[in-house]
């Protein structure tokens, strides 16, 4: 395919530097994996090997061969999160993932990407009618089908993640701001009523323990020894760390994985662990590079060549950035306790997979941006 355009410009035009800065955070996560379960480190390591693979085959081939096939991408993300709540495999009251021939995954991962995709083809072929009232309906239309399927599993934290990556896209897209600021003079005030209902003792809008996330969120001391247990000792973890930490894979009894302090600290609460181990500098370290490969997707996207490349390489520096700014707002408290991954970091295969086919992607629109 490159025969043409030259394996030297081709390595040249190759952007190394963001495969650096992923591979090392990837390389901190497995680390960190380690230390906090060791029986998944090898499996991590196995989905950072798939997602290289998937990512350098991906980036080779012009994405907007892809896009073209938008709609059986779409029809295909829909089949999946269905197939989810009809036959999915039920894991701590939550049914998130599906077994196909012995393959484990979870669809509502690889559902962030493909949407992304869809999005940047339905936007670039709606490119001079995107804030008519009909292409507006009609993406609201086509988002709040993933949205209503994650939200039946139950994941709330997913839901929201999709629900901000969809603003994020029809932002970048060129919705006007009119439109903005007339969607957010009424999401504002609905949020409100929202979080005032939900807090009630009989509502119904969301399930029991999200409701109580919530409550534990804003009064960690009526629940410290239950739903706020966790983020508490999340806290007092990264605080203990102090400036250099107690040094990696520690073996202080009181550590948030030695004590058992923390569930599944390999995944949601994975920065607690970093936290203490490698102190503040560490934690500091993670936050750069998630933020270092958020910006150079998003400067791959403003040198796009076209709007659907800009699209999904924005869209990218807009999900490892928001969903790292969450997750790291979980563990400081900073936010409500949610299950959603640290990008690169946490224990997850279909997790990080996923983020390497979306990486792929963005590598795929800087090689045809060089080539214009």
């Amino acid at each position: 395919m490159y025969k043409q355009y030259g394996i030297r410009r081709f390595l040249k035009d190759y952007d190394f530097k963001l495969i650096a800065l992923i591979l090392i955070l990837c390389t901190l996560g497995i680390l960190s994996i380690g230390s906090a379960k060791a029986s998944v480190q090898d499996k991590q390591i196995l989905g950072v090997v798939l997602g290289i693979i998937t990512m350098i085959v991906v980036s080779v081939i012009d994405y907007h061969l892809i896009l073209k096939l938008y709609i059986p991408i779409y029809i295909a993300n829909i089949g999946l999160l269905f197939l989810v709540l009809s036959m999915g495999d039920d894991a701590g009251g939550a049914q998130r993932w599906l077994d196909i021939m012995g393959l484990r995954f979870q669809p509502s991962e690889l559902a962030k990407i493909l949407l992304i995709l869809f999005f940047a083809q339905f936007i670039m072929i709606n490119k001079g009618k995107i804030n008519t009232l009909k292409v507006i309906l009609s993406s609201v239309l086509l988002i709040v089908g993933p949205l209503i399927l994650v939200y039946k599993q139950p994941d709330l934290s997913t839901t929201i993640m999709i629900l901000i990556l969809y603003c994020t896209i029809m932002y970048i897209g060129g919705i006007s701001h009119k439109f903005v600021f007339g969607i957010l003079a009424v999401i504002i005030p609905l949020a409100i009523i929202f979080l005032t209902l939900v807090l009630q003792p009989d509502q119904n809008l969301i399930k029991d323990y999200q409701q109580k996330r919530v409550l534990a969120w804003l009064h960690p001391d009526d629940y410290a020894d239950t739903e706020a247990y966790q983020q508490t000792n999340s806290k007092m973890a990264i605080g203990s760390g102090q400036l250099f930490g107690k040094g990696y894979n520690t073996n202080e009894i009181s550590s948030v994985k030695n004590g058992n302090f923390i569930s599944e600290p390999q995944t949601d609460f994975i920065f607690a662990v970093i936290g203490e181990e490698w102190g503040f500098i560490g934690g500091c370290i993670i936050i750069c590079l998630e933020i270092l490969i958020a910006l150079r997707c998003a400067l791959i996207g403003w040198r796009a060549k076209d709007l659907s490349g800009h699209i999904i390489a924005s869209g990218m520096a807009g999900l490892i950035g928001f969903q790292s700014f969450i997750n790291i707002g979980v563990a400081t408290g900073l936010l409500p306790n949610t299950g959603i991954p640290l990008p690169f970091v946490s224990a997850g295969l279909t997790s990080v997979v996923s983020l390497f086919l979306g990486i792929g992607f963005v590598l795929n629109v800087r090689l045809q941006s060089r080539r214009a």
